[in-house]
């Protein structure tokens, strides 16, 4: 794969982050992520869901065992994202591509995951391939206030009927004592072509959109995150002109959102996913104003990142460089999944007597 730049966070434990050449502050740091986990089905064919068009029900022998791996596989992941910098698996993760709350719950049940106590957010949705998105939150960090799913009706372009895809999930929770909200989008695929397909997934903007202004109408400083596999790129209508995201934090307007994917998919090349040869970055996570103030008593936007470690990048062969997929050929490769995940880091100033646990950090 040609002309492919790929990027990792390499930060160390102790994150910098100074106020002045003489001031030290000390903060605690949470990563928040999102990752497509492709297509995780379970091994059970399901009467009232299209499910035997899975990779894993497509499989002619070994399910079981393929399944135990395909979670473990998943739980690795999870568990990595942003550990060198917080020494902690993600407070909040949102997920997508999975068929039930049955697998969610064999993925925070391994070994690597079951210590932290994962709460999980999910609802049964209309999706025509029985995929969904959920949310999963340490329990210990993030209690969950409010819930709600949210139906994008779109329609085919010839025959006009309805085309079932994800709901967007809201969940209201308080992350260490703070009201924030986070929407999970798994936004219409490109099936048909980009551009015959495009309309459906401006609709989906545009019922993001309305989720955040009817969060906004009730508190103007409501603290919002909106991830999710876009099936778009940052630079894409969608995101653009729908959302009005911006690259660059001192222009993001007082209701507006920013979005730290663009500079990252424009200028650096970089992406999440990969096909023919070109990346596309339509894993993003966005934010709303509030997260850009530098009052850190509350938790304030820090750095973003694409989490491409190298076990996630296929070695060898046509897709070298490629993610590492979990399905390829009709059969399983003991990989993880064609979508790199993203992330987030929130910071909040440690006082004296707080006790929690914490991350030195001095401004570069």
């Amino acid at each position: 794969m040609k002309n492919f730049k790929f990027w990792a966070a390499a930060f160390c434990l102790t994150v910098v982050f100074s106020v002045n050449a003489q001031e030290k502050k000390k903060f605690k740091v949470h990563t928040v992520a999102f990752y497509n986990l492709e297509n995780l089905f379970d091994t059970i064919n399901d009467p009232t869901k299209y499910d035997e068009a899975s990779p894993m029900m497509e499989l002619k022998a070994d399910r079981s065992e393929v399944y135990k791996k395909k979670v473990h596989n998943m739980a690795r992941v999870i568990a990595d994202v942003g550990s060198d910098v917080t020494n902690n698996t993600p407070a909040l993760i949102g997920i997508c591509e999975v068929e039930n709350i049955n697998v969610i719950e064999d993925v925070v049940n391994d070994p690597l995951l079951l210590g932290k106590d994962y709460g999980i957010v999910h609802f049964d949705g209309p999706d025509n391939r029985s995929i969904d998105v959920g949310l999963l939150y340490q329990k210990s960090l993030f209690q969950v206030v409010s819930k709600s799913t949210h139906t994008l009706k779109i329609y085919d372009d010839k025959t006009r009927k309805r085309v079932n895809t994800r709901d967007q999930l809201l969940v209201t929770g308080k992350l260490e004592g703070e009201t924030m909200h986070i929407i999970v989008n798994h936004w219409p695929s490109r099936s048909g072509g980009e551009a015959r397909s495009r309309p459906k997934r401006v609709a989906a903007a545009k019922l993001n959109k309305s989720i955040i202004d009817s969060l906004q109408s009730i508190d103007p400083y409501a603290k919002i995150i909106t991830m999710g596999d876009l099936n778009d790129d940052p630079t894409n209508s969608s995101v653009k002109d729908v959302l009005k995201a911006e690259s660059d934090k001192n222009k993001v307007d007082f209701k507006g959102i920013y979005n730290p994917y663009i500079d990252m998919f424009k200028k650096e090349g970089l992406g999440t996913t990969a096909y023919r040869d070109a990346w596309s970055l339509f894993d993003q996570i966005m934010i709303t104003k509030p997260f850009l103030d530098k009052d850190y008593s509350n938790f304030t936007y820090y750095k973003a990142g694409i989490f491409n470690k190298y076990y996630l990048v296929n070695k060898k062969g046509r897709y070298k460089g490629y993610p590492l997929r979990s399905f390829a050929d009709g059969g399983f490769t003991n990989g993880f999944s064609d979508h790199f995940p993203v992330y987030i880091y929130l910071v909040k100033e440690v006082k004296d007597t707080d006790t929690t646990s914490e991350t030195e950090v001095k401004k570069n």
